[in-house]
C-alpha cells in the first residue's frame, strides 16, 4: 500500500509589520527611535573629534637633533603639524622651505638647519621645517592648512627660483601635468591650468584640510600602508609573474606598531658617500637655457607672497633667503633674466619690510644640481648666512 502519511507543512510566515505610514518593514528590520539615532551621532561626534588627538599621545614620536620629516612620510601632513606643535622653545627658529631645505643629497646632518647650529653654537635652535618634493603653490597649502602651530614664531623662509624656471615648473602650462603634493595647492581658486583632477579628488583633499580626523586616516596610511587605503593595502601584489598577494590573509591591525617610523639609518640614496652625492657637472652636463617666467605672470611667485602675508598675519618674525640657485648652471646670455627677477623679489620684500639676504652663489662644484647643495654646500652657506650682518641683526633683535 501506498504511504498515506501526511505531507510536512511548512511554518506560517508571519505578516510584515507596517509602519505608521504604511511603509512595509521586514521581520528582521531594526528600526532606531529619534532618541537612539542622536545618542549614534553623538558617538560618532566623539570618536571624530577625539581620536587623533587621543591618538597623539598613544603613537610613540620620535626626534631628536636634525630630525626632518622620513622622505616615506613626505605627504604626511598630519604628522608634520604634529612635528610643529612639539617645537615649545620660543626662541627657536623654523626653516621652512622645499627639499632644499629639507636636504635632497645629503644626511640629516648635513642640511643647512644642522650647519646653522654648529655656527651660532645653538644646538637645535634652527628646526628643520622642509619637505621634500614642496613648492610655493603646495608650501602655501601646508602652511595655511597644517601649519597652525606657526604663530608668533621666528620663520626662516627660503625662496627658490627653481619653480620659475619654466612654465611647467610654475605650473602654468595649460597642459595637464602631474606633480608631487596635488592636495595641497588650491583645488578650485585660483585655477592651476595643468591640474586636471575630478571634483571628487578636489572635494576630498578639501575634506582633508578641513576634517583633522580624516587626515589622521591619511597618517595612519602613510605611516603604516604605504600610502595605500586598508582594502588597497590587502589587495596589492608584490608585482611578480604570476603575482602574489601577501597581505590578503593578514589582519591590518598588525600592521599598526604604534610607532612613527623612522628614517633609516643608512640612507641608500643620501650622504656623501652616495653615487647621487656629486658635482652637477660630474657627467658632463653644462651650462643650460632656462624659460623664466615673468614674475607679474607666476603662479609659483604669487603663491609666495600669499605664504608672506600669511605668515606676517600670524605676527610670525619671517626672515627671507633667497636662493642658493646655482648660477654656474644658467648660460650666459640667459643670466640677465635670472638676475631681473631676483632684483624683482628683493624689491618687492623691501617694499613690504621683509629681511631678506640674498647669498653669492656657491662654487659650481658644491652644487648637485640646478638649487641643492652638496653637504660642503650646505656648510659653506651657513657661514655665509652667519656672517651677514642682516642675518645677524635679525637674531639680536630676536
Amino acid at each position: 500500500m501506498a504511504d498515506e502519511s501526511p505531507m510536512p507543512t511548512k511554518a506560517p510566515v508571519p505578516p510584515p509589520v507596517a509602519s505608521r505610514n504604511g511603509v512595509v518593514f521586514g521581520v528582521n528590520e531594526m528600526r532606531l527611535t529619534a532618541w537612539q539615532w542622536l545618542v549614534t551621532f553623538a558617538l560618532l561626534v566623539v570618536i571624530v573629534l577625539l581620536t587623533p588627538r587621543i591618538w597623539k599621545h598613544v603613537e610613540r614620536f620620535d626626534t631628536g637633533p636634525d630630525y626632518r620629516l622620513p622622505y616615506a612620510l613626505s605627504k604626511d601632513y598630519w604628522l608634520y603639524e604634529r612635528r610643529l606643535e612639539r617645537i615649545t622653545d620660543p626662541a627657536a627658529v623654523v626653516v621652512l622651505g622645499d627639499s632644499v631645505v629639507w636636504g635632497e643629497y645629503v644626511l640629516p646632518n648635513g642640511t643647512l638647519p644642522h650647519f646653522l647650529n654648529r655656527e651660532t653654537g645653538q644646538s637645535g635652535r634652527f628646526v628643520n621645517g622642509g619637505v621634500n618634493g614642496l613648492f610655493p603653490l603646495a608650501l602655501e597649502g601646508l602652511v595655511r592648512y597644517f601649519g597652525a602651530p606657526l604663530q608668533h614664531r621666528h620663520i626662516l623662509l627660503q625662496c627658490n627660483l627653481l619653480w620659475l624656471t619654466s612654465p611647467k615648473a610654475d605650473l602654468s602650462v595649460r597642459k595637464e601635468e602631474p606633480f608631487n603634493h596635488s592636495r595641497l595647492v588650491p583645488q578650485f581658486f585660483p585655477r592651476i591650468p595643468c591640474y586636471r583632477a575630478d571634483a571628487n579628488e578636489r572635494l576630498s583633499a578639501v575634506i582633508e584640510r578641513e576634517v583633522p580626523f580624516v587626515a589622521w586616516v591619511g597618517h595612519l596610511q602613510s605611516a603604516y600602508f604605504s600610502e595605500r587605503s586598508i582594502l588597497g593595502w590587502t589587495l596589492a601584489d608584490d608585482g611578480g609573474d604570476p603575482p602574489r598577494y601577501p597581505n590578503c590573509y593578514r589582519s591590518p591591525l598588525s600592521q599598526i606598531t604604534f610607532r612613527v617610523p623612522a628614517a633609516p639609518a643608512d640612507d641608500p640614496q643620501r650622504g656623501p658617500q652616495r653615487a647621487r652625492h656629486k658635482a652637477w657637472f660630474a657627467n658632463g652636463s653644462g651650462p643650460a637655457h632656462f624659460e623664466w617666467v615673468p614674475l607679474e605672470a607666476s603662479l609659483q611667485w604669487r603663491a609666495f607672497q600669499r605664504l608672506v602675508e600669511l605668515l606676517c598675519q600670524r605676527d610670525d618674525d619671517v626672515l627671507v633667503v633667497l636662493g642658493p640657485f646655482n648660477e654656474h648652471m644658467i648660460a650666459a646670455d640667459n643670466r640677465p633674466a635670472y638676475r631681473q627677477l631676483r632684483d624683482g623679489v628683493v624689491a618687492w620684500l623691501a617694499q613690504n619690510n621683509v629681511p631678506c639676504v640674498a647669498p653669492e652663489a656657491l662654487p659650481s662644484a658644491l652644487y648637485a644640481d640646478a638649487s641643492h647643495p652638496l653637504t660642503d654646500g650646505y656648510a659653506l652657506l651657513a657661514q655665509r648666512l652667519n656672517g651677514d650682518p642682516q642675518f645677524q641683526k635679525w637674531l639680536a633683535d630676536r
